[in-house]
């Protein structure tokens, strides 16, 4: 299973038709593809342990007795050892992966016949040395546009193999080993090619574990699609994701494109991740879309022992004329943006810039809204972005806002009376309901059980870059 998971994330490299920049990049270093091949060649040994020799017969010439015929059968594998392995990429091309130096040792029994009636048996152990196999990754799109894998160009050779016979006439056993060594030469051969295939094969379900479309809430989601073929260097595989955020069930594309980026020459961790200002920014153009960027504010909001309570009364103090009008009623505000907030990426910040407007009103006795005035709000917020689990995750602050009236129905008064007040509550009540939202996290590529240890995430211009090791359960 780690094999799978791992080499399904080395493979995950899907030919795509658009030449588009990406929104998200991956890269696999040095250090994580070594990661890949202990796990695999652990894996691999345990499968080549499964391989099946079919039972072998036949018959020579065997001087002095003339004609033998033999079987060989109930053959099974004791041991199997992989001493030497290597995973090069082949840079613009693929994935090699060779094995050298290997050994198997299974045992079976032998029957003879000779002479028409006189026959013979035992059983027999065969230790192969010198065992090489050698195949290429191919990797191609399957339907559903996540990729698929083959073996291609497998080639298995075994060097030298030693038969020991037990039981029946010693003096069978030098007449007969020569052809029983190359019968069994030759089937292990032909067995070990099908049965790496298989194994590569057998990456193609976990590859449809690729979250390639992931779902974040009940707005959106995230398509993570390659856009690119990727970049195979001697020491990496670089992947270009769309890293999109979309409305669910409706993939309306932004009015912005992203930029081209670049990720640095790190090599300290297995996995980069790189996430660029326009993945972050699709995601504020979908909730705006969607009409999630808003928010009613009402009394029970407002902790209990603030001075600061929404109603005419404490308007009043700042607009006399909304006590005067409306004596004794309780308000509701309704903060909206009104454009899509913008989100900047420099060295060691983030910032978002959002418009937005306030309107209060006034809740009659039979809960009808009276509006009262319309604020036009300017805030800026930083935000602290972490790794979570699988996702990445945030909690932001208020750097300043600037109010200015948009219309009042009540007459005219100084804004600048509720800037406090206004401060109050995005800070008690806005702010952090959006960080609970931010909180919950938003996923990140992955497939299978896949875990992030030791994950590290710098601010850069225009982008994010998680260092990551990882880890693969189950």
């Amino acid at each position: 299973m780690l094999l799978r998971c791992w080499l399904a994330l080395l493979v995950a490299l899907i030919p795509a038709a658009s030449s588009t920049n990406a929104g998200v990049k991956v890269r696999l270093t040095e250090k994580g593809i070594e990661y890949g091949k202990l796990l695999g060649m652990a894996a691999l040994q345990t499968r080549l342990k499964s391989v099946k020799v079919p039972d072998i017969s036949g018959s020579e010439s065997v001087s002095p007795i003339g004609k033998v015929q033999y079987s060989l059968t109930n053959m099974q594998i004791t041991n199997i050892g992989l001493p030497k392995s290597e995973v090069d990429l082949v840079p613009g091309s693929a994935v090699k992966l060779s094995i050298g130096d290997a050994y198997i040792s299974l045992n079976g029994n032998w029957r003879v016949k000779y002479l028409r009636f006189i026959k013979d048996s035992g059983s027999f152990d065969l230790n192969v040395n010198g065992l090489t196999i050698t195949t290429s990754i191919a990797i191609k799109s399957d339907e559903t546009g996540r990729p698929a894998v083959s073996s291609v160009n497998c080639a298995a050779a075994v060097g030298s193999a030693k038969v020991k016979f037990h039981g029946g006439a010693s003096w069978l056993y030098n007449l007969f080993d020569k052809f029983v060594d190359k019968a069994l030469r030759n089937a292990l051969q032909k067995q070990i090619c099908p049965l790496v295939a298989s194994a590569v094969s057998d990456l193609n379900p976990h590859l449809k574990t690729l979250n390639v479309v992931a779902k974040v809430d009940k707005y959106a989601e995230i398509e993570y699609s390659m856009v690119s073929s990727p970049i195979i260097s001697n020491s990496s595989i670089d992947l270009s994701l769309k890293g999109e955020f979309y409305n669910i069930g409706k993939h309306q594309e932004p009015p912005f494109s992203p930029k081209a980026f670049s990720l640095p020459p790190q090599i300290n961790s297995m996995l980069y991740i790189g996430m660029s200002a326009f993945t972050a920014n699709s995601a504020a153009f979908v909730y705006d879309k969607a009409g999630a960027l808003s928010l009613y504010i009402t009394d029970d909001m407002i902790p209990k022992g603030s001075p600061f309570r929404l109603n005419t009364k404490t308007f009043g103090v700042f607009i006399p004329q909304i006590a005067q009008k409306f004596p004794g009623l309780m308000m509701k505000l309704l903060v909206k943006t009104v454009k899509n907030p913008i989100i900047t990426f420099e060295p060691n910040n983030v910032t978002i810039q959002a418009t937005a407007t306030v309107t209060a009103y006034a809740i009659q006795p039979n809960s009808t809204l009276s509006p009262l005035f319309v604020l036009n709000l300017d805030t800026s917020v930083s935000a602290n972005v972490f790794v979570s689990g699988m996702k990445l995750a945030g909690s932001v602050t208020l750097n300043k806002m600037d109010l200015t009236l948009g219309t009042s129905y009540v007459g005219q008064f100084q804004v600048r009376s509720l800037d406090n007040m206004l401060q109050f509550l995005l800070k008690v009540v806005v702010i952090p309901q959006l960080n609970a939202q931010l909180g919950k996290g938003y996923p990140l590529p992955t497939i299978g059980k896949m875990k992030l240890v030791n994950a590290q995430l710098q601010v850069l211009k225009d982008y994010m870059l998680i260092g990551t090791d990882v880890q693969f359960t189950g």
